[in-house]
């Protein structure tokens, strides 16, 4: 996602760096964003928004990897992404999904509506890696919603249907002979996970305060209108539900499902950044994002429900020519709202042109830092590896944003 286009414009750069937008006020006087985020801009007292994250993983997947489980990948130096292991470090839904157990038969950890995908390859950093696939994040995405342009594949898992010809009773029957089966089955570890997922499974299917969760069509109708008919939208009103029902973290990925080579509605924009931004991706972002926090605070659950606009890395300062901007992560913006979050607040600068920190530079480590700090985790916790080494859950410090 482009700073420069979005949380921090630079309209006194040259033409060649600000690009086409400008930059408007917003509710809070000093703050200025980009010109096509108005309604986002009418919520800057909520807002706290950091200018000043970086790294050095110009590969999506590497930079997807640092900034979802907050440690940087293997050879970082190197261009070419990294797909998934089970030695890869734990993404942060899964961290939090070991540590706050959820309520009966709810996931600990859910990502809507897809995995991180680049090329047709599962990239590393969103499953629990060496935590053990327990923990991984439990893939779903809503039924309905306008979808991405672009590759959208059907990757997530439908949300919570019997199959045809099978009703409660039914399935309720067959896992009672399968419980008889097993009985005198000694599983073991991969089993007990196997189990772990069945039977929570079958709470989804057959619980109906679980499947209560789930189920949109729950809504009324204007709140379906205030997170619009995108699959974006969609995807923020399902997390909404999940967290009210106790899910501890929810990740919802707001762009298509395979970045394929930059082509689709996603922010890797090398060419035609400008209007891909203003017509295909800003729109739903922001709607869905606004009646997200209209509607946790309505319901009194926006001090106690932390959300994070997050990217990998940002773009780069000088425009391609095509109109575009490339791969950038020395430098870029994340935004926090609620769960005790101050709003209407700029931490850390970018220098003249978007190009390097200037004030209080901080990596992904410090937002998970800041993320778990949020959610009540102690940041001197720990997690075992796969080959028994206790590591702390983060090497990061938490941002002064509370």
């Amino acid at each position: 996602m482009s700073h420069l286009e979005t949380w921090d414009p630079k309209p006194n750069a040259p033409r060649e760096i600000r690009g086409d937008y400008r930059a408007i006020a917003t509710a809070t006087p000093g703050i200025r964003i980009g010109e096509y985020m108005p309604l986002l801009a009418q919520q800057t007292q909520r807002l706290a928004i950091v200018r000043s994250v970086h790294h050095h993983c110009t590969a999506h997947g590497k930079a997807m990897y640092w900034n979802v489980t907050g440690h940087p990948p293997l050879a970082p130096e190197l261009a070419v992404n990294q797909p998934r292991s089970r030695q890869d470090w734990p993404c942060l839904g899964a961290v939090v999904a070991k540590l706050r157990r959820p309520p009966a038969g709810l996931p600990g950890a859910v990502q809507i509506p897809y995995p991180l995908v680049d090329n047709n390859t599962l990239q590393a950093g969103d499953h629990a890696g060496w935590l053990g696939s327990r923990y991984d994040p439990v893939i779903l995405r809503p039924e309905h919603g306008k979808p991405y342009g672009g590759i959208s594949r059907d990757l997530g898992t439908p949300v919570l249907k019997l199959a045809d010809g099978v009703d409660g009773p039914r399935l309720r029957q067959r896992q009672t002979l399968l419980q008889h089966m097993e009985q005198s089955i000694d599983a073991g570890t991969s089993g007990k996970t196997f189990d772990h997922f069945r039977h929570m499974a079958a709470d989804m299917l057959l619980q109906p305060r679980v499947q209560a969760a789930f189920d949109l069509s729950r809504e009324p109708p204007p709140v379906h209108d205030a997170y619009g008919e995108h699959l974006c939208g969609k995807s923020m009103l399902l997390a909404r539900r999940l967290v009210e029902a106790g899910v501890p973290l929810v990740h919802v990925i707001c762009a298509a499902g395979d970045l394929n080579g930059s082509v689709g509605d996603h922010w890797d924009t090398h060419s035609n950044n400008f209007q891909r931004l203003k017509n295909d991706l800003l729109p739903p972002l922001e709607r869905g994002s606004v009646a997200l926090l209209n509607d946790l605070a309505d319901r009194g659950l926006l001090e106690q429900t932390l959300i994070v606009w997050l990217t990998e890395f940002g773009r780069t300062p000088r425009l391609s020519g095509h109109a575009g901007r490339d791969h950038y992560p020395h430098v870029y913006s994340v935004a926090f709202a609620g769960g005790g979050i101050r709003g209407g607040q700029i931490y850390g600068s970018s220098d003249k042109i978007g190009a390097f920190p200037r004030e209080l530079g901080c990596g992904p480590n410090d937002l998970h830092a800041t993320i778990l700090q949020a959610l009540g985790i102690p940041l001197d916790a720990q997690l075992v590896d796969f080959q028994g080494r206790p590591l702390p859950v983060t090497d990061g410090k938490p941002l002064p944003l509370f």
